[in-house]
């Protein structure tokens, strides 16, 4: 038997195995979706690699995988996801983005439609937080061994000189601030998924969040930590900057604003705010002699108007294990341990 490749249809509605062999249906596939979607100068230069201008500020690099299922959900869809997640990791160091890689893992069968449209959100996510698609990759594997798209997006921004944040310079009396209300993201996708209707639709509040980073640091210098809360949901956030630091958070927790559907569904599903993932908040923690001037900074961002203060910042005492403590509506305390296990699979 003589092996052969078969010519593909050049006229499809969905990606096959050639828009993957590097040949000229790879070409027709970048040159129709990503290339006019992502245009910029570094892009169209069609280089192996972007070069990339020299800064003399500190460079910050992060990278994240998506693998959201369903890959369209109420309010975004795992193309906007990418680059809100990456640039808001860039943000939490303090660093203001540039500049984005994407590749994609396709499954044999995707429609194109979908993939474009999905290009065309990340475009306009990109626009708004002001980076620049300049690289990325393409990659077609036989259907079932991928849920029809996969995301890599890996980030650089630059940090100003004197700006140093890390959750090592968390101190007992800080203030803890919450960008705006929880759990959006978690039910939106799990009531996608599950074929769940609320009276009032669930929508991910995912977005990028340079407008609340912006303006912070126009009034506090030197924030202590930046940190958004996406898997895991708050609880994990705070139990890792508790074990970071050293220290013990509390946070009160009808303080902590929840939508009234978010909290609804939770209850029917018996799932607890605290621990649903977030794709358009930050967890803010500042000393407290800044947090006035902190919290009216972020409400006048775009995605701030929500924003609260939630808890502060206590020694651990002597002999216990740092942790995380909520402060309930009568009075008393329960420990907040860190997520374990899966409760919501699949949501970034």
């Amino acid at each position: 038997m003589t092996p052969h490749c078969p010519l593909p249809d050049r006229i499809t509605t969905t990606v096959c195995m050639a828009h993957g062999g590097g040949g000229s249906m790879t070409a027709s596939l970048i040159g129709e979706i990503f290339a006019p979607a992502f245009s910029n100068d570094y892009l169209n230069r069609r280089h192996d690699a972007a070069t990339l201008p020299t800064t003399d500020c500190r460079t910050a690099f992060t990278t994240d995988t998506f693998v959201v299922s369903p890959i369209f959900f109420p309010g975004g869809n795992i193309g906007d996801l990418a680059v809100n997640g990456t640039v808001n990791d860039l943000l939490c160091a303090g660093a203001t983005p540039r500049f984005l890689s994407c590749g994609f893992v396709i499954e044999k069968g995707f429609p194109i439609d979908d993939l474009r449209k999905i290009a065309t959100t990340m475009a306009e996510a990109a626009r708004v937080a002001e980076v620049e698609i300049v690289t990325g990759d393409t990659k077609v594997v036989e259907r079932g061994r991928c849920d029809g798209v996969y995301i890599n997006t890996s980030g650089i921004g630059y940090i100003p000189h004197g700006l140093d944040i890390d959750p090592g310079n968390i101190h007992p009396g800080d203030t803890v601030i919450i960008t705006g209300t929880i759990g959006r993201h978690g039910m939106a996708v799990m009531s996608q998924r599950e074929g769940l209707r609320f009276s009032s639709p669930i929508t991910s509040d995912t977005a990028s969040l340079c407008d609340i980073v912006g303006n912070l640091l126009d009034v506090v210098a030197t924030p202590r930590v930046l940190r958004d809360p996406t898997r895991g949901g708050l609880s994990s956030t705070l139990n890792e900057l508790a074990e970071a630091s050293g220290v013990d958070i509390e946070i009160d927790e009808s303080a902590v604003p929840v939508m009234p559907e978010v909290r609804s569904a939770c209850e029917l599903l018996g799932l607890d705010p605290l621990y649903v993932a977030n794709e358009g908040v930050m967890l803010i923690i500042v000393d407290p002699a800044d947090a006035a001037k902190a919290l009216a900074a972020i409400r006048r961002s775009a995605h701030g108007a929500d924003a609260a203060i939630i808890g502060r910042v206590a020694p651990t005492a002597e002999g216990r294990r740092p942790g995380v403590w909520v402060r309930m509506p009568l009075g008393n305390r329960r420990r907040l341990e860190m997520l374990s296990g899966e409760q919501l699979p699949r949501i970034c």
